[in-house]
């Protein structure tokens, strides 16, 4: 579903590079050795994990007004990353039959915290907490203040009937909720956080949003039957430019709807490539907005950066450019336009400018924004990311920097 077109980087690399990079090892490692993990999620997705995943959702969407998930890095961005892409980045202000989401224990700022709750209101709400460790320091402290919250308005037997735990197995959250009685859903242990969205950490927040989980997860299952050209292309493309000096990518999309699954993009690559002294930096622009914020930085700044542009073939709706007497400026020609085209002529108008200045620019291409195509995204850079990393020779599955402040932390707080 997912199509990779490099004719924007063919000034600055061949294809002779790009078939010059052996793709061969990486496939083989990460059939060998996680063919148990991510790598098979959209094969191993059932009817009775869809199931369990929508009777949860409907018992939430049928008791409360607001899901407030608590989780950082992976185990939240790929959930809202979704909901935006695929219902949109208002989901919240729209007019729906399913709760609003609000998203927590993603930062130790007691304003924002303060903020979500008074968002909650008098409205009744439910708290699903995520975390892979079970310990995660930002979301426990949420956590403390939401599981308070929940027993004063409901009481203890409310309370276990409205917080919902995902963790490993035997995390600390998974044995506080059998000693509690909190309803749980278990992460696959060998799938690691930042490739956890299309897993029950992804899927029960869309389901509740109302998201039909079943389309997304087609999706993602096509992509890991038939993709495999395009990510090792992609995957390719990029250490060929890595190794000529483009250090920065900066992926770029004209749907801001695309916003959050461009942050999740950047802890997905970055967490998985940046290790001994070596990785591509990732970066996210949201066009045409941020053109007028960093588009003469990119046109004439240091070389040092290449674009991943992501485009949709087929917009959601398409309504025209009005005119009439109270119009009549210098782009009063495009009366009647269609709003895809004049995206879609923006894109071009960038692209060229771009690769004139000097930045090579590669497309990845989908048919329109939807949960199957997400589902195929999703998964499509998952699978593209490690081949990358192995290709550079990390390891794209451990995070041992990430560590680093997590200890002074603790120290400094005395834990």
């Amino acid at each position: 579903m997912v199509k990779v077109n490099i004719s924007g980087a063919l000034g600055f690399l061949t294809e002779d590079e790009i078939k010059a990079i052996d793709t061969t090892k990486p496939l083989s490692d990460l059939k060998t050795l996680y063919e148990n993990g991510w790598t098979t999620v959209p094969s191993s997705f059932n009817e009775e994990l869809s199931s369990k995943i929508k009777n949860i959702a409907k018992k939430i969407q049928n008791e409360s007004e607001v899901l407030v998930i608590l989780g950082i890095g992976g185990s939240y961005l790929g959930a809202r990353a979704a909901i935006e892409y695929i219902i949109s980045p208002n989901y919240n202000m729209l007019p729906k039959g399913t709760p609003d989401i609000l998203f927590a224990g993603n930062n130790v700022s007691g304003e924002y915290l303060e903020q979500v709750i008074e968002l909650i209101g008098d409205r009744d709400f439910s708290v699903n907490v995520v975390s892979k460790s079970g310990s995660t320091i930002e979301t426990a402290i949420s956590l403390r203040f939401f599981k308070e919250m929940l027993e004063k308005k409901y009481g203890s037997d409310g309370l276990k009937d409205r917080l919902y735990v995902t963790s490993d197995i035997g995390s600390p959250l998974i044995k506080l909720a059998e000693a509690e009685g909190y309803a749980y859903l278990e992460m696959p242990p060998e799938v690691g956080g930042r490739y956890s969205v299309l897993t029950v950490v992804g899927l029960l927040p869309c389901a509740v949003a109302g998201i039909n989980i079943d389309e997304l997860m087609a999706g993602a299952k096509e992509e890991f039957e038939t993709g495999i050209d395009d990510a090792c292309l992609y995957a390719a493309a990029r250490q060929v430019l890595y190794r000529k000096g483009k250090k920065i990518e900066m992926l770029a999309c004209f749907e801001p709807a695309f916003k959050y699954t461009g942050e999740w993009w950047k802890q997905l690559f970055g967490e998985s490539e940046g290790k001994e002294g070596i990785g591509i930096f990732p970066a996210y622009a949201d066009y045409s907005a941020d053109l007028h914020s960093l588009g003469q930085l990119i046109q004439e700044g240091e070389r040092t950066l290449y674009e991943t542009f992501v485009t949709f073939n087929t917009p959601r709706v398409n309504p025209k450019v009005p005119g009439g007497p109270l119009h009549k400026d210098k782009i009063s020609a495009i009366t009647g336009f269609d709003m895809h085209r004049i995206n879609s002529s923006a894109s071009d108008a960038v692209k060229k400018a771009h690769i004139d200045g000097g930045v090579p620019v590669l497309e990845l291409c989908l048919p329109s924004l939807s949960a199957s195509s997400f589902g195929a995204l999703a998964y499509f850079f998952m699978r593209s990311c490690a081949i990358s990393a192995l290709i550079s020779g990390v390891n794209p599955f451990g995070q041992p920097g990430v560590e680093a402040y997590k200890k002074n932390l603790f120290a400094i707080l005395g834990l």
